[in-house]
């Protein structure tokens, strides 16, 4: 009797666990990552020539810190990395609205790239190493938009993380009746802006003008950017 009374209550903890993991698993938010750090695949060019995004991984190069070099990456450390100057822009086929994005960028010394919610609106990715007066076209700046609270770059080539806390504009019956708004972005553990609404888009933005969703895109067309750990939690 008592072996069976055992049995029985292994089973009854058993669901409990397994009900519980159940529940907690739903709980869970949906973390969408569009690089797949083998290839290309689910991302899009503004222009089918001249891109020199390539997979791999990137470092400066030492003869030259204005550049970058890639080769081979190992499993699980794959880059997405736009290797020159003069390419195009990149962007995800999906779309996304709200959301949050967490993402880590490497710029060489003196380079320049944009992170584009939405294909519009642009969080400012540049060289800004050490300075003390910043604007908008700087590091983490929204630009033409608002300036950093503070200077939180990193030197040139040193991976920095971005977090940042989206709000889509708003709709009703085709009319823009809400602004895009960065909630919260966070510049290697430091904030740089709460609450920025957007008046429209960004110059060099994808050109669909604004809408309830719209593709993660990053600008290629100014110089060498390395891109990796990319994660979307949609939130609508």
């Amino acid at each position: 009797m008592q072996k069976a009374n055992i049995r029985i209550f292994r089973s009854l903890l058993m669901g409990i666990l397994i009900a519980l993991g159940a529940g907690a698993g739903a709980d869970q938010p949906k973390v969408v990552e569009p690089f797949n750090g083998v290839d290309l695949t689910g991302w899009r060019l503004t222009r089918e020539s001249g891109s020199q995004w390539v997979v791999g991984q990137a470092v400066i190069c030492t003869e030259r810190p204005r550049e970058l070099v890639v080769s081979p990456a190992a499993e699980g450390e794959a880059q997405l990395v736009n290797a020159g100057r003069g390419g195009v822009n990149i962007f995800t086929a999906d779309e996304f609205g709200d959301c949050l994005l967490t993402i880590e960028v490497m710029v060489p010394q003196g380079s320049n790239s944009g992170i584009y919610m939405m294909g519009n609106y642009e969080v400012q990715v540049l060289d800004s190493w050490g300075r003390e007066s910043i604007g908008p076209g700087d590091m983490g700046g929204l630009y033409g938009a608002a300036t950093p609270l503070v200077n939180a770059s990193k030197a040139p080539g040193e991976w920095q993380k971005f977090v940042i806390d989206f709000q889509a504009p708003r709709f009703v019956d085709g009319k823009k009746v809400r602004n895009a708004t960065f909630k919260k972005v966070v510049l290697n553990g430091k904030v740089i802006h709460e609450n920025v609404q957007m008046k429209g888009p960004t110059g060099g933005n994808l050109g669909r003008g604004e809408q309830p969703t719209g593709p993660l895109m990053f600008q290629g067309d100014h110089g060498p950017v390395a891109f990796r750990n990319i994660r979307i939690v949609p939130k609508n």
